[in-house]
């Protein structure tokens, strides 16, 4: 595969494993991140140190991204009406691939903005986890013209396992939060049946077996049990270290239920575990795994 010169912005649990990926994939990697020390233990595996963002865009052939929300997106690229979005120094044969989770609206501003300049973009947020992220497994949902997603497939492959394509710029978004809502409520689901299970004498373990070979078998049960102790392997049975957070759970939630809101979607379900998680983060549980769930249910 042809040697790429990548830029790499935002080294947090998810960015900083799939960029030392990306080094061990051979590519050259500039990284930056606000936080020095996570951009100085890229550059022990071999990354460039970049001193801003610009330095680290500069001359790339791709650009990947991995910010919190929309509104870093949007301020990265496209500045605070002044000159400081890397829209100014980006050239047209540069690939942008965001990897955030973030709103479709603000992936289609940034997209059709750096598209009017002639530079390709696409949004491909993740699913996985940190153990995907440092493993290289993890699964992109991209949303971008063919062209650029053929482009991007043959990067997003040094980090993932299963790479979709879901449809024009902001495809990848929707997809990501319709996948996610959906997980939340098969995990708050599984937690309540297994917890009455329990209340009424069955063991959590054995119940779990009936299910998983029975109709109410799905993902949660087979690999991610909430019940401590039933799965050795599952955040559970770890004190629910994450894993995938309560609080990262409420924000996709949150942009589920927006998506829901402007295309007149009916999603009761959804709704249900948006507030389920908030009362789980309001309980103090934001930085457990979205797993803990079942202590909601729990005598």
């Amino acid at each position: 595969m042809t040697k790429l010169n990548i830029g790499f912005i935002g080294l947090g649990n998810m960015g900083g494993p799939m960029a030392a990926n990306l080094i061990k994939a051979g590519h050259t990697v500039s990284v930056f991140d606000l936080n020095q020390s996570v951009v100085n233990e890229l550059a022990s595996k071999g990354a460039k140190a970049a001193v801003d963002a610009k330095q680290c865009a500069t001359n790339a052939d791709v650009l990947i991204s991995m910010l919190p929300a929309g509104k870093h997106v949007k301020s990265l690229y496209l500045g605070n009406n002044d000159d400081s979005g890397l829209i100014n120094v980006l050239n047209n044969n540069t690939l942008v691939i965001d990897c955030s989770t973030i709103d479709a609206e603000s992936a289609r501003t940034v997209g059709s903005a750096l598209g009017k300049q002639g530079i390709s973009f696409v949004d491909a947020p993740v699913s996985g986890g940190v153990a995907g992220a440092t493993a290289g497994t993890l699964t992109f949902i991209v949303g971008g013209e063919k062209p650029a997603f053929d482009k991007a497939n043959t990067v997003l492959s040094d980090m993932g396992k299963n790479i979709f394509h879901a449809g024009n710029i902001g495809a990848g978004q929707v997809a990501k939060i319709c996948n996610n809502m959906l997980l939340s409520i098969l995990m708050a689901g599984t937690s309540e049946a297994l917890q009455m299970g329990i209340n009424n004498g069955l063991d959590p373990k054995v119940l779990s077996d009936i299910m998983t070979a029975s109709s109410g078998r799905n993902w949660t049960l087979e690999l991610y049990n909430p019940c401590p102790g039933v799965m050795d392997t599952a955040p559970a049975s770890n004190d629910y270290k994450p894993g995938f957070m309560v609080d990262l759970m409420a924000k996709d939630l949150g942009l589920a239920m927006e998506a829901a809101q402007q295309s007149n979607s009916s999603t009761p379900m959804g709704s249900m575990a948006k507030n389920l998680y908030t009362m789980l983060q309001h309980q103090g549980a934001g930085s457990d795994d979205f797993s803990a769930i079942f202590k909601l249910f729990s005598k």
